[in-house]
């Protein structure tokens, strides 16, 4: 079957740089393409935009998407939904499991930055599948060829689609590096330990022994920023624990001040635990 990335799309996804990036990616991975937008939602059609909701405006939506999906480089399909969008996704990747879910800045400005990470975690919570964020500017850099991830040293284990990163790897003929970033002084794990835990999951094909650098760092957020902004990285990849997906404090959790806060592009991968 081929593989699918769906993008999360609002009134204005004819500016929708997410869609663009998204498209790039499709090429190489040769995957096919799925517009998904959620008529009702808050960031994809914000009440500003009320007019939007009328019959006449769906039905104008609904064009605007179909002329969309035609110019796009791989084949591609719209789905148009009256479900909430974490509803709506569950009901789509039910049918057709994505190899990537897409999500960029919505077209209304100012978007609250909350709205947007709100929105990705409450996605994460229930379709764990590999998120992709996208923000308005910082990827200049296409394809990404310098990925890095991000790692506390922790075991963990992958719920969906774990080759996802080997197969963005091969397709862009990227480079991955490591960084583990500590903020209390503890003495962190040997490197061996944490590329062990990347290894367990088979993340990517090779790992070299030099590919991992420890850090301290006064945050565990701005030593992750800071590394990736010395490396040049043209895309950061975390792995979302379930206990950071499911607290209420959500401003708390890495994931979700990296999602607010990087320059680059992100890959959120779900873990089981």
């Amino acid at each position: 079957m081929t593989p699918s990335i769906i993008i999360l799309t609002d009134f204005f996804a004819v500016s929708n740089r997410a869609l663009s990036y998204a498209a790039g990616l499709a090429v190489p991975l040769k995957a096919s393409l799925l517009l998904l937008h959620a008529r009702h939602d808050e960031l994809l059609a914000p009440a500003a935009f009320a007019s939007r909701h009328t019959t006449d405006g769906e039905l104008k939506t609904a064009y605007a998407l179909e002329k969309l999906a035609a110019a796009q480089p791989v084949d591609t399909d719209v789905d148009i939904s009256s479900f909430s969008l974490a509803e709506a996704l569950q009901e789509v990747v039910g049918q057709r499991p994505p190899l990537l879910v897409v999500l960029g800045r919505a077209g209304a400005e100012p978007t609250p930055e909350d709205l947007v990470t709100a929105t990705a975690m409450d996605l994460l919570r229930h379709t764990p599948y590999p998120l992709l964020v996208i923000p308005p500017a910082g990827w200049d850099a296409f394809p990404p060829r310098r990925l890095l991830l991000a790692v506390d040293g922790e075991p963990f284990s992958l719920v969906e689609y774990r080759d996802v990163l080997n197969q963005l790897l091969h397709a862009t003929h990227g480079t991955l590096s490591l960084v583990q970033v500590t903020d209390n002084g503890a003495t962190p794990p040997s490197a061996a330990a944490v590329l062990d835990t990347v290894r367990t999951n088979d993340l990517v094909s090779e790992l070299a022994e030099n590919s991992l650098r420890q850090v301290y760092q006064n945050t565990i957020v701005g030593g992750i920023l800071q590394e990736a902004a010395g490396q040049q990285a043209d895309m950061l990849v975390v792995i979302a624990r379930r206990h950071s997906l499911l607290g209420g404090l959500f401003h708390r959790s890495v994931t979700a001040q990296l999602l607010r806060e990087s320059a680059i592009p992100v890959l959120v991968l779900p873990a089981a635990d």
